[in-house]
């Protein structure tokens, strides 16, 4: 038998859990000197505040406290007006919170704490009061200070024993990311095979927004933020390069494996990359110089082989495998200088990196708590249960916390479950415990154990979603106030007023929100199709960057989606990061419209008429079609049309596209009838 594990402390969890227990006390100390009428409040803010995994505290203090400021002005303007209509004060309450979260889901920044936190400030000050407005003004001001002091505590705290720099996680998740991808790329090279992709892609598309996501806290902390800004942007820009370079490059490779192909010097091209690649010392100055020779004998014209299909599919594999090299040696000079007052950016593309946002799926999120808040209150009126306004309270609480999911049920009912495995703790310390307790120096010594805790699990990512559940009844079941009140009644009205809020959110939430993973994916997956069609027709303009970025952010929704999905369905042969190969394919041709014969440009046109079509009924079924042999036809009759044409910029570029285009769209279709090139 193996002998048991050592017990092990992660420092820097226990850091963070200190680092929010001292917000905790001060918190404390600054109610009960205030004679705040809730001190529990404020405490519970203090952990709610303090995310380790949500990123910087400095410019979300910020949000939050905008955030509140609104909230409780919306309530001050609402409640008074309306205390003579209930049901018109509910629906306009509803309404408000319904908005302000489909604006928080809409956002996909951390900015969406605004909205978040003027929802939710807003439900907890007006709900409790329907039934008596007249102490909303006293209630508002309480409210907001007890959940001021909570957050400039929680964020004073950890600047001080957590000093946080939005540079560094960018530096690290990317290099995350790096080592990852090489990894990825390693894989797909050596074995011509994506396999493995989804999980892969998932995980790497995250990852470049997530860097993005981070870099708006920048202006807060650096002084050098808009340089470093432009490079965080010029590295986004990179990393969306390599996952689809490195597809392409498998997805060649395996038609010349299948088809034996591939030749001697490709062969030995992939075998040093795939080496190269799985170094040890990535980003020294020897692994560098190793890339760029590498780079430079991908760029070589490969040896010719017996017919013209399978040059081109040689070409366009040394190609994209040289073009991956050169992305992953740009992004590692871009990571390394991160943070320099003046890096030199000449060389890459610093415009902005903008995200896909889903304007329906925000509005059924904005309308299921709308609708789910009007139940609620429902409920709570035609059932006359005193504590009702704190199940209201709850369930707009947990409404808007797990707002942005697709499918929320899952998460709240392991909400439900860590609430009730802390009931027993919360009513050891109210019986047992605290009637020996005097004074706050006590109180806070006695807490030190189940608060450390409880802070140390919320700062592992695994266990992080237990916290919130735990420190809301540990914290509202106690309900601190300056006076010790150990009453049992009380104790089990609170306990069971969170337990039907969380019961009825869970509920509503199953009869409103639970949407299969397929009807998301089916979303985000027509969204896509539709915009390609956009990018195809040669009416319309287009930003290449602007898509790319787009349809990378969408690249990680759909595979997280995928992911979820539980059932077979029609989308799930969806291939996201093939999708995006097609588009990236289609940005060449348009280019090399002007600067080719009207013979070629007239097969071209073709091409990118019948993609158009085939994406915008994509688009509209939310199925992934088969495209018709006719277009296949059209990229043959395209490819052989530049064949004839003179090797120069436009139609190398154009060519190595239908290439691409016609090994992504019909991948078991036979080679084509060529020509050699002149």
């Amino acid at each position: 038998m193996w002998p048991p594990q050592p017990l092990t402390i992660d420092r820097r969890k226990l850091l963070f859990s200190f680092s929010s227990f001292v917000a905790a006390a001060i918190t404390l100390a600054i109610a009960f000197a205030a004679s705040l009428p809730r001190p529990w409040w404020a405490l519970l803010t203090v952990y709610v505040t303090a995310q380790p995994m949500a990123g910087a505290f400095r410019p979300k203090v910020i949000y939050r406290l905008t955030g509140i400021g609104v909230g409780a002005i919306t309530a001050l303007a609402v409640v008074p007006n309306l205390q003579n209509s209930p049901a018109l004060l509910v629906l306009v309450m509803a309404a408000w919170t319904g908005l302000c979260i489909a604006l928080a889901v809409l956002d996909r920044s951390p900015r969406a704490f605004l909205f978040q936190m003027a929802a939710f400030s807003s439900a907890v000050i007006s709900f409790p009061y329907l039934d008596d407005p007249a102490s909303i003004i006293d209630t508002t001001i309480a409210r907001v200070e007890e959940m001021a002091v909570a957050i400039l505590c929680v964020t004073a705290a950890h600047a001080l024993f957590q000093p946080w720099r939005a540079i560094d996680p960018i530096r690290e998740r990317a290099r995350t990311f790096l080592a990852d991808a090489a990894a990825w790329c390693a894989d797909a090279i050596a074995m011509g095979s994506i396999a493995a992709e989804p999980a892969h892609r998932r995980k790497l598309a995250a990852d470049v927004t997530e860097i993005g996501m981070i870099a708006l806290h920048l202006p807060f902390d650096d002084p050098a933020a808009p340089t470093t800004r432009a490079a965080i942007r010029a590295l986004q820009h990179e990393l969306t390069e390599i996952l689809p370079l490195a597809s392409a490059a498998a997805n060649r490779l395996a038609l010349l494996d299948v088809g034996g192909g591939c030749g001697s010097p490709l062969m030995a091209l992939r075998e040093g990359m795939a080496e190269w690649l799985g170094h040890a010392r990535a980003g020294d100055e020897a692994w560098i110089a190793q890339g760029e020779a590498l780079a430079r004998l991908a760029g070589q014209s490969p040896e010719p082989g017996a017919h013209p299909w399978t040059n081109l599919l040689r070409e366009s594999a040394a190609m994209r495998m040289g073009a991956m090299v050169t992305a992953l040696l740009r992004a590692h000079r871009l990571t390394a200088a991160l943070g320099e007052r003046t890096p030199d950016l000449s060389d890459y593309r610093t415009d902005r990196f903008p995200l896909a946002r889903d304007h329906g799926i925000a509005a059924m999120a904005g309308l299921a708590t709308a609708a789910a808040i009007m139940l609620y209150c429902a409920v709570w009126v035609l059932l006359a249960w005193p504590a009702g306004s704190a199940t209201a309270a709850f369930a707009a609480l947990i409404t808007c916390s797990f707002a942005a999911q697709d499918d929320p049920a899952p998460v709240i009912g392991r909400y439900l479950m860590a609430t009730l495995r802390s009931f027993p703790l919360a009513a050891l310390y109210l019986f047992v415990i605290l009637p020996r307790v005097d004074g706050w120096f006590m109180l806070v010594l006695t807490l030190a154990p189940a608060l450390i805790r409880m802070g140390y699990i919320q700062a592992d990512p695994a266990r992080s979603a237990q916290a919130l559940p735990m420190f809301s009844c540990f914290i509202v079941a106690m309900g601190f106030l300056a006076r010790f009140q150990g009453d049992f009644a009380v104790f089990i009205n609170t306990g069971l007023a969170q337990i039907g809020g969380i019961v009825t959110t869970l509920a509503v939430t199953r009869l409103f929100r639970s949407v299969e993973a397929q009807w998301s994916l089916r979303r985000v997956l027509s969204a896509n199709w539709s915009e390609m069609a956009r990018l195809a027709d040669i009416r319309r303009p287009f930003r290449a960057g602007d898509w790319n970025a787009r349809a990378t952010d969408r690249m990680g929704q759909i595979a997280a989606r995928m992911a979820l999905s539980s059932s077979a369905g029609p989308v799930d042969a969806a291939d996201a990061l093939a999708d995006l190969r097609i588009g990236r394919n289609v940005l060449p041709i348009r280019g090399a419209l002007p600067h080719v014969p009207h013979a070629a440009r007239h097969r071209l046109g073709e091409v990118l008429a019948m993609l158009v079509e085939l994406f915008r009924q994509r688009g509209m079924t939310g199925q992934e079609l088969r495209p018709a042999n006719a277009l296949c036809s059209a990229i043959d009759a395209a490819l052989a049309a530049l064949l004839t044409l003179s090797p120069e910029g436009h139609r190398q570029s154009a060519l190595a596209a239908l290439v691409g285009m016609r090994c992504n769209l019909f991948p078991d279709a036979a080679p084509p009838h060529l020509e050699a090139a002149p």
